[in-house]
């Protein structure tokens, strides 16, 4: 077992030196990514902790966060999870993951973008035409997750993306591949590369524009000629975290740290941190901060939240929500139920 957790560590490690080559972030590269949904954060624990959950998720929270926890879940996880995010746009997210034993956890998810109807508006109509749209952004993962040591776990999510707007599409995959290790001191650490694939580029007839080519009859109807759209990258994501759990005296309850490094392919680095409070298992208080390497650009200020779990026989019910401050727009708010049987 000893010889089989130094593998695995060290497979950690080789993992971290690629991901760290191959995905670092590049100041000249900032904005350019696409698919920029696959970043807005889903679980309201999670949120309330501002991301750094990266060591320390489990379950069906873990499956966006970091994958290889959701193997430490014991049964089922079914999550749901409603966020008001910037410019009144809505994020709705969907999870399940079930522990089958030996086989490993599996997993599945769904997150959809609601930016709500947007006025139709042409160069003859600046002012609107009277008609709307509303683009359609749905990711779809399905995650598998296993134990491979009392101490060491280990998981991934494939996604298929999808972003329409009116009749121009573009579709893709990404890869999240997560390990979680938990030493024998209570200190847990995290790794996970998230949303890794190929480019993905628009395509459909909106793009198209009608012009009479060279030397067309005089009355001839115009062609629909059609310009190739550029690709564009994925916001592949380089993430650590480490966390620990406190067991106050007097058993007043236990106080969770947690803190994550995120390094991206496409801005500025971040550092998180969050502290939640659980009183028997029952009630949660949580907090915390996120601080990129230019804060000047980040619109985004501390989050805080509360849980509250009720025990039902065998089974439970959790009730979260997180409120996030945001600079310019109205605040971010998550509230999220979960069933746990």
């Amino acid at each position: 077992m000893r010889r089989r957790g130094l593998f695995y560590l060290a497979l950690l490690l080789v993992f971290v030196l690629i991901g760290s080559t191959a995905f670092a972030g590049d100041n000249t590269r900032t904005g350019t990514a696409g698919a920029m949904e696959l970043l807005i954060p889903v679980g309201a624990r999670s949120a309330a902790l501002s991301g750094s959950t990266i060591a320390s998720s489990s379950g069906a929270d873990a499956l966006y966060w970091n994958p290889a926890g959701a193997s430490r879940l014991e049964g089922t996880d079914i999550l749901f999870n409603s966020m008001s995010y910037i410019a009144d746009i809505k994020v709705n997210y969907f999870a399940v993951a079930s522990n089958f034993g030996g086989t490993g956890t599996v997993g599945v998810s769904l997150k959809t973008v609601n930016f709500g109807d947007i006025p139709v508006t042409t160069v003859a109509l600046p002012e609107g035409t009277g008609g709307t749209y509303s683009p359609n952004y749905i990711t779809f993962g399905l995650s598998y997750s296993n134990k491979f040591t009392d101490r060491i776990y280990g998981g991934f999510t494939a996604k298929y993306i999808s972003e329409k707007v009116v009749e121009t599409s573009a579709t893709g995959i990404a890869l999240d591949i997560g390990i979680q290790y938990l030493s024998s001191t209570g200190i847990k650490l995290g790794v996970v590369l998230k949303n890794v694939g190929p480019q993905m580029k628009f395509a459909g007839q909106d793009g198209a524009y009608y012009e009479l080519l060279p030397d067309q009859q005089p009355g001839s109807a115009q062609r629909a000629l059609n310009l190739e759209k550029a690709g564009f990258e994925l916001p592949s994501t380089l993430e650590f975290g480490v966390g620990y759990d406190l067991n106050l005296p007097g058993n007043i309850g236990v106080l969770s740290f947690n803190g994550a490094f995120q390094n991206s392919n496409f801005g500025d680095d971040e550092f998180r941190g969050g502290v939640e409070y659980g009183w028997n298992n029952i009630l949660f208080l949580r907090a915390g901060i996120m601080q990129t390497q230019n804060n000047a650009n980040n619109i985004y200020g501390p989050t805080f939240g509360i849980g509250l779990n009720i025990p039902l026989g065998g089974s439970s019910i959790m009730f979260d929500y997180s409120y996030r401050k945001v600079d310019y727009f109205d605040a971010n708010q998550w509230i999220g139920v979960k069933l746990g049987l």
